[in-house]
């Protein structure tokens, strides 16, 4: 029991945006920077629960190979990308949506990155749709569509 509240304890610190605090009843969303300085946070993609990290440097959405597994995601095409890990081999896909909090976009496009550690990253191509800031070791999330 201690060793799981530890845990939990040490997840909320680390992660703290997670879905249920979030809210999903508004227009505007706002995450809390975690301490490794990034914008992680618990999202919905095509209804099922995934964490994404938040990169407005990223052009789109990247998907690693176990999440597109588990959102049973069908490619459309082959793509070669160069990525800051190099070259390699990516598979375009449409996600019916993603929603952050109470901000949804739909029809986003993405891409199955098989080589990519981790669960999704949350580029432009969900971004891009939104006015997004940054401010005081917060970022808001404002839809606009």
């Amino acid at each position: 029991m201690l060793a799981a509240g530890i845990f939990y304890l040490i997840d909320n610190i680390q992660n703290p945006n997670k879905i249920w605090r979030l809210g999903n009843n508004t227009n505007e969303v706002v995450l809390q920077r975690g301490l490794d300085g990034h914008y992680r946070a618990e999202a919905l993609i095509n209804n099922q629960k995934v964490n994404v990290l938040v990169d407005t440097g990223a052009t789109g959405v990247a998907i690693s190979q176990a999440v597109a597994d588990k959102l049973q995601l069908k490619s459309l095409a082959a793509v070669r990308t160069n990525t800051a890990n190099g070259d390699s081999i990516g598979y375009m896909v449409r996600l019916a949506s993603v929603k952050v909090g109470g901000v949804e976009a739909n029809n986003v496009s993405a891409m199955i990155a098989p080589n990519l550690g981790g669960d999704v990253l949350l580029g432009m191509s969900y971004l891009g749709r939104m006015d997004v800031r940054l401010f005081n070791n917060q970022m808001t999330i404002k839809q606009v569509e």
